[in-house]
């Protein structure tokens, strides 16, 4: 079910590549398939969004957008214990996303120079939510509610219609909730293209944010550049470091918790207890049995799936921070002394009751996270995904004339006399 390995220099490596695998090129036929709907979307509008509605989801919706007294239809209709649960989760993630909003400045120098920087909330952000049987209402707070911190004025959320041309109703609570302003019923590549180019019906934003399949990632991918996109998301992926303290128990339920998303997730165990790690496999095959997506779960784990017994806890951070993983749960009998050493990490889980689930759903941090080892580089989303930064300055004529000569010469030194002359025409006599 889940290979262990001993970590010697070439046999950690080669289940590890197993990780980089998932990551090959998109295929060219998704790609050319994703061109056409663009294109199409683009030349016609709602009329392609209808007919790719149709092909793909079965059913056409009575109308595009979701009236407004459906959705506090749904919320009103909503069990009262789910509405709670969404509330209090909405609560944790804007008291942790309210600590990162930036402040505008202005710096005045003694001369008279003043210079600054001016934060805005984006105009308008598209919100693509998986709906039908792959619906997550988390992932409608999780990109909501950091958008309304940032001051963004209006949120466009699309999402499938459900095999009856309905909305799902856990989505529209979701969103009635976290104050989504307007809802439309369209998913896939097309979905993207309406949002990135705007139809005579659905309106064209500035940024788009969320999940979605292979197709919604590459539409993404491919209007970078007409539309900001939040990221390109892969399969998930969980990283766990154990030592001889941690509960096999616990970390089979916690690899199994990222490796029921896809067959392509992805579930790692790095322990320095070849015990931990023969304990924990045979955990894996005891509570699989009695789990809903038990042959998503094997599959996952047999093909990006391992256990890695390293030879020391410095060993398993060093691989940690190379894989650089989605999420990162630190089972170690000190797990906070390991807060400074994990460079790359989407969010990383410490001691054995912060479990992953825990950030999917209610902690406060966001759940969504850089894939594929792109931690590296990228950062989980957050409020500054949804603002936009302008500098400004203001110089006096004296201030000016001080640094006239020293930018005129950085100017011909770049061959580019029109910027010299720029500073040279406001000094010349009259």
């Amino acid at each position: 079910m889940l290979p262990i390995v001993m970590q010697d220099g070439q046999s950690e490596k080669r289940l590890l590549s197993a990780l980089r695998s998932r990551s090959a090129e998109v295929d060219k036929k998704v790609t050319e398939s994703v061109t056409g709907i663009i294109e199409a979307v683009k030349e016609r509008g709602d009329e392609a969004v209808k007919e790719f509605t149709l092909k793909f989801d079965g059913k056409l919706p009575d109308a595009l957008e979701v009236p407004r007294e459906e959705i506090n239809d749904a919320l009103t209709a909503a069990d009262p214990d789910f509405v709670n649960a969404l509330l209090d989760a909405m609560n944790n993630i804007a008291e942790f996303h309210q600590r990162q909003k930036h402040q505008n400045f202005v710096d005045v120098k003694p001369n008279g120079v003043m210079m600054g920087q001016r934060i805005r909330g984006l105009k308008r952000v598209g919100l693509y939510v998986p709906g039908g049987t792959a619906a997550y209402p988390s992932s409608v707070l999780m990109n909501a509610v950091p958008a309304k911190i940032a001051g963004v004025e209006e949120i466009i959320m699309v999402t499938p219609p459900t095999k009856d041309g309905k909305a799902n109703p856990d989505i529209l609570t979701a969103a009635a909730v976290a104050g989504v302003d307007r809802i439309f019923l369209l998913g896939g590549a097309q979905a993207v293209a309406a949002l990135a180019y705007g139809t005579e019906t659905i309106p064209k934003v500035d940024k788009i944010v969320g999940p979605g399949n292979i197709y919604v990632a590459t539409a993404k991918k491919l209007l970078y550049g007409v539309v900001d996109i939040d990221m390109i998301a892969g399969p998930s992926e969980i990283l766990i470091l154990a030592d001889e303290t941690a509960n096999p128990k616990y970390l089979a339920a916690d690899l199994m918790s990222q490796a029921e998303h896809d067959v392509l997730a992805s579930a790692i165990l790095l322990t320095t207890s070849k015990e931990i790690a023969e304990k924990t496999k045979e955990e894996l095959i005891r509570q699989s049995a009695t789990l809903s997506r038990k042959e998503i779960i094997e599959a996952s784990l047999r093909d990006f799936g391992g256990i890695i017994v390293c030879k020391s806890k410095e060993d398993a951070v060093y691989l940690a921070n190379e894989v650089a993983p989605e999420h990162l749960e630190v089972a170690f009998e000190n797990p906070l002394e390991y807060i400074g050493k994990i460079d790359n990490a989407g969010s990383v889980f410490l001691g054995q009751f912060a479990p992953e689930p825990l950030g999917d759903y209610f902690a406060g941090p966001n759940h969504v996270l850089p894939t594929g080892g792109t931690a590296r580089f990228f950062s989980p989303l957050g409020v500054d995904a949804f603002v936009k930064r302008s500098s400004f300055i203001y110089y006096t004529k004296d201030a000016l004339a001080e640094a006239k000569d020293e930018i005129e010469l950085l100017a011909k030194k770049e061959g580019l006399t029109a910027h010299a002359n720029s500073i040279h025409v406001r000094f010349e006599e009259a």
